[in-house]
């Protein structure tokens, strides 16, 4: 198991992004957050097997079809299993 921070920017506020990556997530078996910054990107943190994260960070660098991604900031962290699912933070 993994733990990965997602650093998402670009026009990812207001179309259902967090949404997306929530329902995927936990289609995928993933356990995190995804919320909004103060700087209108996004942030995800997940928890899950290696080919599940690579699925989700794939879907993070295009994001749903009204989104516009202009970059993607990935972070390996150290595996903490402090999650019971996937979740939308505010």
């Amino acid at each position: 198991m993994e733990r990965i921070s997602i650093l998402i920017s670009g026009k990812v506020t207001g179309v259902f992004f967090r949404a997306h990556v929530r329902d995927l997530a936990r289609d995928l078996g993933i356990k995190g957050y995804v919320k909004n910054t103060p700087d209108d990107d996004l942030k995800v943190i997940a928890e899950g097997d290696k080919k599940a994260l690579d699925k989700l960070t794939s879907f993070c660098k295009r994001g749903p079809e009204s989104a516009v991604v202009d970059k993607v900031k990935i972070k390996k962290e150290a595996f903490k299993n402090e999650f019971e699912n996937f979740t939308i933070e505010y």
